[in-house]
Order: C-alpha cells, then structure tokens, then sequence
C-alpha cells in the first residue's frame, strides 16, 4: 500500500503537467478576447482602497464566526481586477462588505475601505436582482433620482441604447426578457449611477457564451471609455486571463496569492493556485486522460483554523505549515501566503 508522501508526489505532479497544459489553453483563450483596459499608472490615490478586511458574525451560541479574515488589494483607474477562487472561499462576501450590503450589515466589518468615488455592482443572476412587479425602464429611473423628471425618459433611452436594449425594454417587465436582455439591464441600472467602480460578481454565470462575451466586452468599452474601475469576481480562470490586468486568489477567506494575472496563472506559486490551473480541462489532453483533482472541500469557517488553511488538501505539506502563514511578497511585486516557496 503506497504511503500518503506518495500518493501526495503522484497528485502534485499530475497537477504541475495539468497546469502548464491549461496555461497553454488560458493563453489561447486570452489571445482571442478583447483586451483588458489598461492600466493607469500607480497612484496612492486608487478607486478602491481595501486593507486588512475582516467579516465576522455572531453564532447562536454567542461566538463569531469569520469567513472573511484579512483581504487586502487595491484597484485603480481604468483596471480589472479579479477575485478567484471555489464557492465558499469568501469572494461574493467580500464584495458584499465592500459595497456595505446584506448580509454584511448585519456583521461585525472591521479594517478599511476607501472608495474614491461612486460604486455600483452587477449581480450574477439578473433575474433575482430585479423587481419583477416593475417595468425595466421605472427600476432605471430609480437610479436617476438627481435628474429632473422630464429628462429622465431620454436619458432611460440612452442607457438602454448603451447597453445594446432597443427602448421598447424599457417598457417590459424583467420576465419578458432573456438571461442576456435582463443582465443588460441590470447594467444599464449601475451605468445611470455614473460609477467610477463596477463590482461584478459573476456578471456572466447564467449566460450563454455569445452572451457572456457581449456583455464582458460592454464593461470593458466602458472601462477603457471612462476609467471606470472593475471588481471581477469570478471561479473561471480562463474569464479571468482574457479581462482582468490582476489577480487575487481567495481561498478561506484569505489572500492566498496575488499579481499579475499572466504571471500567476502561467507561474502558480501557492499550491491552491497550481491546483486550479491544473484542473482547467484541455483541448490537448489524451483521451481517457484524468484532471488534476483538489481533494477534499474548503474548511467550514466555524471551525477553527490552526496554521494555514490549505494545509488539509496541500500535496506539499510538511509541519512547518502548521504555524501562521504570513502574506510574503516575492518580485515583480507578487504575493503569495506559502512557507514552500522559495
């Protein structure tokens, strides 16, 4: 019977050989879509600013619970910046407490977020975000409370015409519209804030993958456009190499590695990260061939978290992994929370 240092060799390499294959296919896939809108140069004045974010609620037994425990990232002009990782890892909650909604509310949030201007999200099913009792064109003209009456119908128009909807859009209810139509729409509603940050939180997940592209596109037009800055959180690494200019890797309500989202998905250094390149499927692959699996789940954040969290899972533990993990930054001002790295 093979030992578990075996089996853990065997899983690693598997993952290593599927991970330089799915960089080869994230890199075809990138090479196909629009580029991401550049980046503006550093600036300590960014659009969003978020530091050591921590999200706790309270038990029924009187204790706390923490799903979110520490993110920190920036985002600047004009960039795309991704939040990655398997449900569960804490990313939707994230932007949840950065945009101060439910059910973050009702949580102790502590750390800082600075946001230097107007935030909107885009929520990843439409059809559950908007009022089905309202027209489309009446939940619009919500948002454009500043503007005088009169002028609120063309401007409606406008919006509509912005995101590709003819008028008549205007007029229907959000269930006489397709899963495309509706998240145009909701679209629509965060452009009429006139928001200088975007959080999209799976904009594409029920979309078909023409639909997908359209509406990736629009955000990026107006991205480039405007400078408007871009939350995108995402499980899809290959969405993630063809739109965002950096990546954050989540996973149990940590950072586990950050940077330039070439540089990370073609050279994982976290063994998270490496196992979720590894598990990309592949056009190349030999039939019959077996993806690179992480076993297990992400831990249950009730349960206390001795040492670093992947620690479980990880094909290269050993017994230094069982003291804090520190955020260490390597060069080309990358991160990456593993005592292995070298």
């Amino acid at each position: 019977m093979r030992g578990a240092r075996g089996e853990r060799g065997e899983r690693r390499e598997r993952q290593e050989r599927n991970a330089t294959g799915a960089t080869k296919s994230i890199e075809s896939i990138k090479s196909s879509l629009a580029p991401p809108a550049p980046v503006a140069p550093p600036d300590p004045l960014a659009l969003l600013s978020v530091s050591n974010l921590r999200v706790a609620f309270r038990t029924p037994s009187g204790g706390w619970v923490e799903p979110v425990r520490g993110v920190s990232f920036d985002i600047q002009p004009g960039e795309c910046v991704a939040l990655a990782g398997e449900s569960g890892c804490g990313k939707s909650l994230t932007a949840m407490a950065i945009a101060k909604l439910p059910p973050t509310d009702q949580a102790r949030v502590t750390g800082s977020v600075r946001c230097n201007g107007k935030t909107a999200c885009v929520f990843q099913d439409p059809a559950a975000s908007l009022n089905p009792l309202m027209r489309v064109g009446n939940q619009i003209a919500e948002c454009l409370r500043e503007l005088p009456r009169p002028q609120r119908g063309s401007e409606i128009s406008r919006l509509l015409a912005r995101v590709g909807l003819p008028p008549s859009c205007g007029r229907a209810y959000p269930h006489e519209l397709s899963g495309g139509m509706q998240q145009r729409a909701m679209l629509a509603m965060a452009l009429a804030l006139r928001p200088n940050l975007l959080i999209a939180d799976e904009p594409t997940t029920a979309l078909d993958v023409l639909m997908q592209r359209g509406v990736l596109d629009l955000i990026a037009e107006i991205s480039r456009e405007t400078g408007m800055g871009v939350l995108l959180i995402t499980h899809h690494l290959a969405l993630a190499a063809g739109r965002a200019n950096r990546i954050n890797i989540l996973y149990a309500g940590e950072v586990v590695e950050s940077g330039l989202v070439s540089d990370v998905l073609r050279a994982p250094l976290h063994p998270y990260t490496r196992g979720l390149v590894g598990a990309i499927p592949r056009l190349d692959m030999e039939p019959g061939g077996r993806l690179a699996e992480i076993p297990g789940v992400v831990p249950d954040p009730r349960l206390p978290v001795a040492g670093c969290a992947f620690l479980p899972r990880c094909p290269d533990a050993d017994e230094q992994c069982r003291a804090e993990q520190p955020l260490r930054v390597f060069p080309n001002n990358r991160c990456a929370r593993c005592c292995m790295v070298k």
